[in-house]
């Protein structure tokens, strides 16, 4: 018997936790989760991470096992959720994987190219220059190290910045000389839902969900992990804002202001990502589950 992967994607806030779980129960199956800012045990609510009730509805993998102050890759997020696949694939024939991180999406489905390991002090310098200098800094330094790669690299996003510098500066070669190696094969094929909306709904979703937020206890939690600013896990939407306010270089209202800002723009981005991938099906943000479970149900037969 063949193994499958259902692997539902799409921008934040547009659904897909739901989705997984209708999915998981109809299939009698397990949810993976990859989407990386969810990993982290200490930032429960600016993630929206599943609530009590959702994890009990499906057995779920990858949701707050890590701490922010534990170095966490995609290579080993890669890694454990192959070695998770493997042992759920004996019980189930088909596992569902939900997220909207596309790069940790790409390396379960895909598999990721091989890169050199970076001696931690580089990276360390490069989230001080982050700091100091803002993201400018590093996207001119990316252009003058590896123009090739400035060109299709997310250069709004500071982590793939500080992760393509650290190998230029270790290796001496550019990033892009890294990419498109020979990917391992997979023993399972994967079916790929993607949700959408129009962009207002999804703007709506979006400034809906940083209101309930802002109102399950936000402010707090970001409070609490304000000591942990620096570390690269809470360089992340929703907290940086709130570490702004914090800090006392902006008011409360301009922060929630930005995080529903900073959130729509991950959204695009996240859009942007996945519609390069001609081997996604979408489906409207409100079709019946049941349309979409008939779906890979049809895929599966086929």
């Amino acid at each position: 018997m063949y193994n499958y992967l259902v692997n539902i994607v799409g921008p934040t806030a547009i659904g897909k936790t739901s989705l997984s779980i209708k999915i998981a129960q109809s299939f009698k199956t397990e949810i993976i989760s990859a989407d990386s800012r969810q990993f982290f045990k200490e930032m429960k609510i600016g993630t929206a991470v599943p609530d009590d009730e959702e994890l009990e509805a499906a057995p779920h993998h990858f949701i707050q096992h890590i701490s922010v102050e534990e170095e966490y890759s995609v290579g080993d997020f890669e890694r454990a959720a192959i070695k998770k696949l493997e042992e759920l694939y004996k019980e189930h024939p088909m596992v569902v994987m939900v997220g909207g991180s596309g790069l940790y999406v790409k390396a379960v489905t895909e598999g990721l190219d091989e890169f050199p390991k970076a001696d931690p002090d580089i990276r360390k310098n490069l989230n001080k220059h982050l700091e100091e200098d803002g993201i400018d800094w590093l996207q001119k330094k990316l252009f003058v190290l590896d123009p090739e790669y400035y060109k299709t690299a997310d250069v709004q996003n500071p982590h793939r910045l500080i992760r393509a510098l650290e190998i230029c500066i270790e290796t001496g070669k550019p990033f892009s000389s890294f990419l498109n190696q020979e990917k391992p094969q997979r023993n399972f094929e994967t079916i790929k839902i993607g949700l959408t909306a129009d962009r207002e709904m999804i703007y709506e979703r979006i400034n809906k969900r940083v209101d309930i937020m802002i109102e399950n206890g936000l402010i707090e939690e970001a409070r609490n992990l304000y000591p942990h600013k620096n570390l690269n896990a809470l360089n992340t939407v929703g907290y940086k804002e709130l570490f702004q306010y914090f800090d006392g270089t902006t008011d409360l209202e301009t922060a929630i202001s930005e995080i529903k800002k900073n959130t729509r723009r991950f959204a695009k981005r996240q859009l942007t990502w996945f519609r390069k991938d001609s081997g996604i099906k979408w489906f409207e943000f409100d079709e019946k589950p049941a349309r979409i479970i008939e779906y890979i149900q049809e895929k599966i037969n086929t």
